[in-house]
């Protein structure tokens, strides 16, 4: 049977109009070669022309892969946003783009969300698309999917992949990430042995999703509904729960919506929504991890964002989440007492929003948080209740830190933010996991251990090393919390005293690569300060001794990640993608 009649080459009458303001027009609608061949090779893949011709063409970027516990949901959600976009009268089609699994990508994924944001891009902007819908969750993959989509500049909404379910131990709640690190320091510190750690393996991760505490994943995708490009409520919706599946089908309608409209993402990515996005994650407690990621992405974005952005917004905005790692509950608790709507309409009664700003689903986010509210005040506590009365981060400086380093200060131990010790250093994770119980290195709890080689360029990609392990014998001892440094990232499930993100990193000569084992170290959070207390003569001294380490990377990759990589306090983008500049369209024709 013959399915293409004489007017398969143009625009169904229905949708003439539109059809020909499509970017897609370009790929299909014109009377040459090239479009007969687009079109027959659509036929090849079994659409009718009225199924396609005219249409909105919705790309769905779907980071699902058999190694994503995170996202093993996510071939399932795609079905529901395809449904929501045929439903608006679009014409979806599925891309596999790289999956970014923080549990298993080594060295650490971060070596790779620059890549993920060029994929996305560069398949954005090569094919016949006129929208997308951006499926991730996984701690790097939501900032490289709006990395990658701020930079083609078309309609798009983000699809939070949601967290997981609460886990379970012997009547214990536990979260993931958070209560991994506690109980395998009891089992360094002898008060749990391999059975109990068998059934934790079990217990702590319990169904598809991303981390269920307020680790990075949660964080950022809490930060994406903040800057208006989710559907309301997405990012707290438990990945299992029926409302993420109806959730997914509304973000595919509502994408269609946008390409009608012409509202590209740069209509949202505003320097104000950037601003509502910072005062949400510290209003969360949320991961360190969001200061990088957030720079980069504004910086795609053409929006100027630094460190200074995020001390100035955490001396003012409370912390009103009681959600782990800062705090007592996990993600589900969140989204049941209203999730990130009753948290963020608390924070526009209290000034710390731009209200009038739009996003992808209303015409401005006071519309969008009309009516939201807040079921239980534990989880989600009132402004004259808060968790604390200031952001969970700070921004540190001195001569350790010329550049900024932070510390997420509410997971710590009140005693050590303001604290003098004796440095013991290591020159990088391997030989620090080898040496760290040698009693031999008189590592007290008074000591600040220091980690270097561990940045954008030494780690390489800056893995989450931050959360240096506490000597076994000191755990034994009853210690729980040390001052730890270094030029690494952390999770955002981790705790504790760790400064973090130190720029420049030693790997580039930044005065972390000057430090030795007995310097004292002051660490002043309340002052915003980082200082190695040794005199300016001495320092210079060790600066001339110095030598830079030799490229780790001769090809690839690897070598194209360390030409171009930038240093924590710029957000770790490549120079060439953060630039200005215009990239041209394709010429489809």
């Amino acid at each position: 049977m013959q399915d293409a009649g004489k007017d398969a080459g143009k625009d169904t009458p229905r949708n003439a109009a539109d059809g020909r303001r499509l970017r897609s027009h370009q790929w299909y609608g014109s009377e040459g070669v090239r479009s007969f061949s687009h079109r027959a090779r659509t036929r090849q893949l079994g659409y009718l022309p009225e199924e396609h011709l005219g249409k909105p063409v919705i790309a769905i970027l779907n980071t699902w892969s058999d190694i994503n516990p995170c996202h093993q949901h996510l071939r399932e959600r795609a079905e529901a946003v395809k449904r929501g976009v045929w439903q608006a009268g679009g014409f979806p089609l599925e891309f596999p783009v790289a999956t970014l699994s923080e549990t298993f990508q080594k060295p650490t994924p971060m070596l790779y969300r620059n890549l993920l944001s060029m994929e996305t891009e560069e398949v954005l902007r090569s094919y016949p698309v006129d929208g997308a819908v951006l499926m991730g969750g996984c701690d790097k993959t939501t900032p490289a999917l709006l990395m990658g989509a701020a930079s083609a500049d078309l309609p798009a909404v983000f699809v939070p992949a949601g967290p997981m379910l609460r886990g379970h131990w012997r009547g214990e709640t536990l979260g993931s990430g958070t209560d991994m690190w506690k109980y395998w320091d009891q089992k360094r510190a002898g008060r749990i042995g391999d059975r109990e750690l068998a059934e934790l393996e079990c217990g702590l991760a319990r169904s598809a999703g991303t981390c269920m505490t307020m680790g990075t994943a949660s964080t950022m995708t809490s930060a994406a509904e903040a800057l208006g490009v989710t559907m309301p409520g997405a990012a707290a919706i438990p990945a299992v729960d029926s409302a993420h599946s109806r959730m997914a089908a509304a973000a595919g309608r509502r994408v269609v919506e946008l390409v009608h409209a012409d509202a590209r993402i740069s209509r949202f990515l505003t320097r104000e929504a950037y601003e509502d996005a910072i005062a949400t994650v510290l209003a969360l407690g949320g991961s360190t991890n969001a200061v990088i990621h957030l720079i980069a992405m504004a910086g795609r974005s053409r929006v100027p964002l630094g460190l200074d952005d995020f001390d100035r917004l955490a001396r003012t905005v409370p912390v009103l989440a009681d959600v782990r790692p800062g705090g007592r509950y996990l993600m589900e608790d969140f989204y049941y007492a209203g999730g990130l709507p009753g948290l963020l309409a608390r924070l526009g009664e209290a000034g710390h929003l731009h209200l009038e700003r739009p996003t992808v689903a209303h015409d401005t986010l006071r519309e969008q948080l009309a009516g939201a509210l807040v079921h239980d005040e534990e989880v989600i506590r009132p402004l004259d209740k808060p968790v604390a009365g200031q952001g969970g981060l700070a921004v540190l400086r001195g001569n350790l830190a010329p550049d900024g380093a932070v510390i997420k200060h509410i997971s710590a131990e009140p005693r050590l933010l303001t604290h003098t010790g004796p440095a013991v250093v290591f020159d990088d994770y391997r030989t620090m996991q080898a040496t760290i119980n040698d009693p031999a290195l008189g590592v007290t709890a008074d000591s600040v251990l220091v980690l270097r080689g561990a940045g954008p360029l030494g780690g390489p990609g800056m893995p989450e090393y931050g959360m240096l392990p506490i000597p076994d014998y000191l755990l034994k001892e009853g210690v729980t919390d040390m001052v730890r440094l270094s030029d690494a990232r952390m999770s955002g499930t981790s705790y504790g005293a760790c400064v973090l993100h130190i720029a420049p990193e030693s790997h580039v000569g930044g005065p972390l690569a000057l430090v030795r084992t007995g310097d004292l170290i002051t660490l002043d959070v309340e002052a915003r300060t980082l200082r190695l207390e040794v005199d300016d003569a001495e320092l210079a001294r060790r600066r001339a001794e110095w030598q830079a380490p030799p490229p780790r990377y001769g090809r690839g990759f690897g070598a194209l990640y360390q030409e171009h990589i930038t240093q924590a306090d710029t957000g770790c983008d490549f120079a060439f993608l953060s630039r200005e500049g215009e990239v041209p369209e394709p010429y489809a024709g």
